[in-house]
């Protein structure tokens, strides 16, 4: 008898206590971990988001005229340069995450909090021997200059075969070469997605059955998109819909209703570890070159990467990489109703693109069009 599930069974995304990429420095004292972080800040924020966390060491009380002395919850204030957020109420992990989204990385204070991933300094003055549960996955491995080698206690502690790098203290730049380095690693892969769930009511026949290319737009898109990607999916609104002749892989809308927004969710709850290229299947004008230079020009640190349209106004949400992190965003924008792509766009922080001919963004959605493209394709073979 098969056991019985009281939860839908979920992929879920590879988060840490605050973040997917998370890195606890512990070791030595917090002044020392303060000066590393910004030393690795300094010389990786043209590139990365990156965020610290740590605690109130001087434990200042609210000041007498704030909000929450006065029984707030949240007072926001704008400081012109930066805004200020305070919150009476503690975080748990869930609530970080969402907080810390849209960063690239995450360092931590490991004196006062835990991480998935960690850097540890030897110094003598303050030994890690009772921090040891700490250590679950070392990256790194600090010195301070009065240190030579590891303590036996470290060395028992940790497993066979371990072999992280071992560096000075005092070296940023190789520190921060490394941190460079161990991002460079977690690049989310980059899985493909057709659109193709849609009803194609103004065509009066299947969008993505057309033959344009000696073989369905499905086939044609999904080639087109697996010269770049891991995987290629083709999005079908249900399972009646797909067609199995073509013997693709299919994922099947679990966010009914709700159009594209709904195949690009349904993606994503597939597998949330992955950047989505998604692609809509009536784009019979798309190059193999645009959407190679949309790969090329893929910035993981935005939310998505895309096209302005063609008359050069808003992003294009038909063909777009969306990094994981656009995951939760979406949602967001969905419980606050919100469906179009195109609206978490404009408003999210996304890589804007000129597309290199506009003439690849035309969709085609009437008999009409279709026969346009048809004879142009007939007269430039």
């Amino acid at each position: 008898m098969a056991k019985h599930q009281k939860h839908a069974k979920l992929s879920k995304p590879g988060y840490g206590e605050f973040h997917r990429n998370e890195l606890a420095i512990l070791g030595t004292n917090c002044a020392a971990i303060r000066n590393l972080v910004n030393g690795i800040i300094q010389e990786l924020n043209q590139q990365y988001n990156i965020a610290y966390v740590d605690t109130e060491h001087n434990g200042s009380a609210i000041n007498e005229d704030s909000v929450l002395t006065n029984g707030g919850s949240v007072e926001f204030i704008d400081k012109i340069t930066y805004r200020s957020i305070s919150y009476k109420h503690s975080f748990n992990p869930f609530q970080n995450r969402v907080l810390f989204n849209e960063q690239d990385f995450v360092l931590v204070n490991g004196n006062h909090f835990i991480a998935q991933s960690q850097v540890i300094v030897i110094d003598p003055a303050k030994p890690l021997e009772k921090k040891l549960e700490k250590l679950t996955n070392v990256q790194l491995i600090l010195l301070t200059d009065d240190v030579s080698s590891l303590p036996d206690y470290l060395i028992k502690h940790l497993p066979v075969g371990f072999a992280a790098p071992i560096l000075k203290l005092s070296d940023t730049l190789a520190i921060t070469t490394f941190v460079s380095n161990w991002l460079k690693q977690k690049l989310s892969p980059l899985n493909g997605l057709v659109l193709a769930g849609g009803k194609s009511e103004r065509m009066q026949t299947d969008k993505g059955g057309i033959n344009y290319f000696g073989q369905s737009q499905r086939i044609h898109m999904h080639e087109l998109l697996s010269a770049h990607c891991a995987q290629t999916f083709i999005s079908y609104a249900n399972a009646a819909t797909i067609n199995a002749e073509e013997n693709l892989p299919a994922i099947t809308d679990t966010f009914i209703g709700l159009g594209s927004l709904g195949g690009i969710l349904s993606a994503f709850q597939n597998n949330p570890n992955t950047a989505w290229l998604t692609v809509a299947c009536d784009l019979p004008y798309l190059s193999a070159q645009t959407l190679a230079y949309l790969v090329e020009q893929r910035n993981p640190s935005k939310m998505a990467t895309c096209f302005m349209d063609s008359d050069s106004q808003f992003p294009e949400p038909l063909i777009t990489i969306w990094e994981p992190r656009a995951y939760p965003a979406m949602l967001q924008f969905l419980s606050q109703g919100y469906s179009c792509p195109r609206k978490v766009l404009i408003n999210s922080e996304v890589e804007l693109l000129q597309v290199p001919d506009v003439a690849d963004l035309q969709n085609i959605n009437y008999p009409e069009e279709r026969d346009r493209v048809m004879q142009h394709l007939q007269r430039t073979s």
